[in-house]
């Protein structure tokens, strides 16, 4: 059975920034993990006690939580293959391949 993934974005309001980290997101899953995957969109501003409670000091901020072990990611998910390596979805052998 093909591993399913528990993504969290954390996000500082709805600004262009977290609407893209979340279209570049969402993008990636689309390819990569095909229906796979579960992504909870968690803004700060509005929850900020989620936000200590996973010592989110910068935002757009990506967790991976599953499959373990748990993965950050910061910034706007805009680089690809950064993406897909702080995913472990390719090896870092991979990774250098595609570019």
């Amino acid at each position: 059975m093909a591993q399913e993934y528990l993504l969290r974005l954390y996000v500082t309001g709805q600004t262009a920034r977290s609407a893209r980290a979340l279209a570049n997101l969402q993008a990636i899953c689309e390819e990569e993990l095909q229906g796979r995957y579960r992504i909870e969109v968690i803004d700060v501003l509005e929850n900020p006690e989620r936000g200590e409670n996973e010592r989110i000091v910068a935002t757009p901020t990506l967790i991976r939580e599953l499959p373990p072990p748990i993965r950050r990611i910061i910034g706007d998910l805009s680089d690809r293959d950064e993406v897909l390596h702080g995913l472990e979805l390719v090896s870092p052998g991979q990774r250098e391949s595609l570019q």
